[in-house]
């Protein structure tokens, strides 16, 4: 319950500085690995950011320093805090950037605990599939984000295990393993961790559209956080049904298109 807290990841990634810079600091670049944002590029600007079921945040751009520095900072909720998001883009041999963020801003108390906890593992997600973007879309604006989520009950593994079902893919696949799942997705997991308190699968995705995806089981306890986001490129994605795979997650999420 340490008061004053921040989330503090980084993650290298291929790229100039001014393409990293265009990837985590514009609306169409956050909406391709994250979730559907508007930004206003200035100090000062208006940042929107859709979380689908969770509803809508709404920011300001407090720092904006490119391709290098961005800061975003939160308006106060009803708990009386306002978390922040700065962004540090580093140049390295071998034309990769280091990114980092650094998310502060939470206090003190357990409704903080549960925010601090669920946001760090839900930047570690949100990261590789930045990794993913840049690596394989790079300058590619998203077609297609389809961002459902949903509460399962059952404990940590009974979720991971009744999610996989839902999009019918195994629960046990390993780096490098082909994904074959329902409506079409199909890829190559990219990273992937078993157990509690995160079972994911990180996918490049050559099916339902080229793209990327996060399938993950998050949290402990019996209420478990599970998600199935897909971001798909090309004209492909228009053909994709994406009310029958939200519907796969019951009760129904939001949809996002871009």
């Amino acid at each position: 319950m340490t008061e004053n807290r921040s989330i503090d990841l980084s993650v290298e990634v291929p790229g100039t500085p001014e393409e990293v810079w265009r990837t985590i600091a514009t609306g169409p670049g956050i909406s391709s690995w994250f979730v559907c944002h508007e930004v206003d590029e200035r100090v000062g600007g208006e940042v929107i950011m859709d979380f689908g079921v969770f509803g809508k945040e709404t920011a300001t751009v407090t720092a904006w320093e490119p391709p290098h520095r961005l800061v975003i900072q939160g308006r106060d909720d009803e708990r009386g805090g306002a978390l922040a998001y700065e962004w540090l883009v580093e140049a390295r041999d071998g034309g990769t950037c280091l990114v980092r963020l650094v998310n502060s801003g939470f206090g003190p108390g357990p409704e903080w605990d549960a925010d601090y906890e669920g946001m760090t593992r839900g930047w570690k997600l949100f990261l590789q599939n930045l990794r993913l973007q840049l690596t394989h879309f790079r300058g590619q604006r998203v077609a297609r984000a389809i961002v459902p989520f949903v509460l399962r009950t059952g404990g940590h593994m009974g979720a991971w295990a009744a999610l996989c079902r839902a999009v019918g893919i195994a629960t046990d696949l390993r780096a490098g393993d082909r994904a074959e799942g329902l409506l079409g997705l199909s890829g190559v997991v990219d990273v992937a961790s078993g157990g509690p308190p995160v079972s994911m699968y990180s996918l490049l995705l050559d099916g339902p559209a080229p793209g990327t995806a996060i399938i993950a089981a998050e949290g402990v306890g019996d209420a478990v956080g599970c998600s199935a986001y897909l971001y798909l490129y090309g004209p492909r994605a228009a053909d994709f049904d994406a009310q029958a795979w939200a519907s796969r997650l019951e009760p129904e999420p939001a949809t996002i298109d871009s």
